[in-house]
């Protein structure tokens, strides 16, 4: 995480503008309506595992733990995912929940 973080914060210093944009379109897409944050998160998640990004699920497992999201709560919404994207979301699935572990033993090590 620490690798993609970088390299997105030097992309965003070439395209200043784009990643602005992108910035005010995550900020509002997030922004709690008739579903809250958690439920967007969840959403956003699937679709990382569906799409295979790596780095995406990442950054929503732990905009998950951050929300409250429990481990049980992340097995089911990837079992969702896994449904609707066949056997490659199976394997991206198991990567989340792999993220999800570790980076929720971090924040138990703080």
């Amino acid at each position: 995480m620490e690798e993609i973080s970088m390299e997105i914060a030097m992309l965003s210093k070439s395209i200043p503008e784009t990643a602005r944009g992108f910035g005010v379109m995550g900020a509002a897409a997030k922004t709690s309506g008739a579903l809250d944050e958690k439920t967007k998160e969840v959403m956003a998640l699937g679709i990382a595992v569906a799409t295979r990004c790596d780095s995406c699920i990442g950054f929503h497992v732990k905009s998950l733990i951050r929300l409250g999201l429990s481990r049980e709560e992340l097995c089911e919404a990837l079992a969702m995912a896994t449904f609707m994207g066949g056997g490659p979301s199976y394997a991206y699935s198991a990567k989340a929940l792999s993220a999800f572990d570790a980076f929720s033993n971090l924040g138990q090590n703080k």
